[in-house]
């Protein structure tokens, strides 16, 4: 096996971006990383799925090796739309560099990110030559963008069917703020949507003892929601947090005592709650605050940790070679597609910088993508060197 194609990350990353692979429509994306990963060896499967009232999505699942363990990279080649293309100052698709730095839409969420794992598994290979037992996978969706239902879901349902096993996986996420190398995501907050209808009766504000205003009593639920802390938090995680998002009456006229009023909120909690738990607690607090209204949840995913150990351990020392910086093991920001991966392997994310993610002008540095594929190369082989000590002690 030696001799292996080696991949410039920087070259990779302009191919993928110039596909303009917004959330739904793939646009030739999957195709350039399929062509890049094929010469390496790597088996891919296009994995098409639909669901009514959904679109369609593309995805791909590519593996090198039969043997184990399975270090398996995650990410997503579907990207948010521009806004206003004016806006840019270099064009969204085009992946122009400018005095060092790539411009273009998913060049750090997360077109670089993938490019650059492409990279490091290729010189990787290239090394270990026919030495190398385990395997190396890529997990790429085109519906992580979107509402996540064709993607990643269906395709760790699809590897079950088939046997296939992954041991640890890294998601390409952009998880720093300032500089390269600050943060490993090792879990993330759960979120949790409410919705309440406070249900009234409808009259004129002249003779309201006529009437039932739900306005009011909507007021007295949503105090009662920020009565009190949900919690003061846990090891890994910062405090559980409830924000109300929206209040709407939908009344136009100013003479009228509606009949309904309802509101929504959002709770990123931690490892305090579980899905049940937690509507349980705001369901009780709500009751006791008043009466005759309707409550309704929906959850996007569970919280989740990855407990520090050997992925997370792997993956500081690689940040630490290549940086010098020693990262924060955090749990902060939103949702990714890794509330659905950490139930079939230990999971943790790094990337690069979040600060443009889905901005007008997105964008990351040479140097940075060089960098991220350099440390990616450092995590395999700290992860197949660690997991070679652990099954011969």
């Amino acid at each position: 096996m030696t001799g292996t194609k080696l991949i410039d990350p920087i070259e990779l990353t302009q191919a993928l971006i110039q596909c303009p692979s917004v959330t739904p429509v793939d646009e030739g994306a999957l195709g350039v990383l399929e062509s890049a990963l094929t010469p390496l060896g790597f088996t891919c499967h296009r994995l098409p799925f639909a669901e009514d009232g959904t679109p369609d999505v593309d995805n791909l699942y590519a593996r090198f090796g039969d043997g184990g363990p399975n270090l398996c990279f995650a990410g997503h080649t579907d990207v948010v739309p521009v806004g206003d293309a004016d806006a840019w100052t270099h064009p969204p698709f085009g992946a122009e560099i400018h005095n060092g730095v790539l411009y273009g839409r998913g060049a750090v969420d997360m077109k670089a990110a993938i490019a650059c794992f492409a990279s490091a598994a290729a010189r990787y290979l290239d090394e270990c030559g026919d030495a190398f037992k385990g395997s190396l996978s890529f997990l790429i969706t085109g519906d992580e963008e979107g509402p996540a239902i064709n993607g990643t879901v269906k395709m760790l349902d699809w590897m079950v069917a088939r046997g296939e096993t992954v041991d640890a996986c890294i998601v390409g996420e952009p998880t720093n703020t300032d500089t390269l190398g600050e943060t490993i995501k090792i879990g993330r907050r759960g979120s949790l949507t409410g919705y309440i209808t406070q249900h009234g009766t409808q009259g004129h504000v002249a003779y309201p003892q006529h009437a039932d205003n739900p306005v009011p009593k909507l007021v007295k639920l949503l105090s009662a929601l920020y009565a009190e802390p949900l919690d003061l938090g846990t090891e890994h995680f910062q405090p559980s947090n409830l924000e109300v998002t929206t209040v709407d009456v939908g009344n136009p006229a100013t003479n009228v005592i509606p009949n309904t009023a309802r509101a929504v909120f959002n709770v990123r909690f931690n490892d305090t709650y579980t899905p049940e738990t937690l509507k349980k607690r705001l369901r009780d607090q709500l009751n006791a605050a008043g009466d005759n209204f309707d409550l309704e949840f929906s959850v996007s995913g569970d919280s989740f940790l990855t407990p520090p150990g050997l992925l997370s351990d792997v993956m500081t020392q690689a940040v630490h070679k290549i940086t010098g910086l020693t990262p924060e093991l955090s749990t902060s920001g939103g949702t990714s597609d890794a509330r659905f991966i950490k139930d079939h392997a230990a999971v943790a994310e790094f990337g690069l910088m979040n600060q443009t993610a889905h901005k007008v002008d997105e964008r990351a540095s040479v140097e940075d993508i060089r960098k991220l594929a350099d440390i990616y190369y450092e995590m395999i082989v700290g992860y197949f060197l660690s997991s070679n000590e652990s099954q011969s002690a």
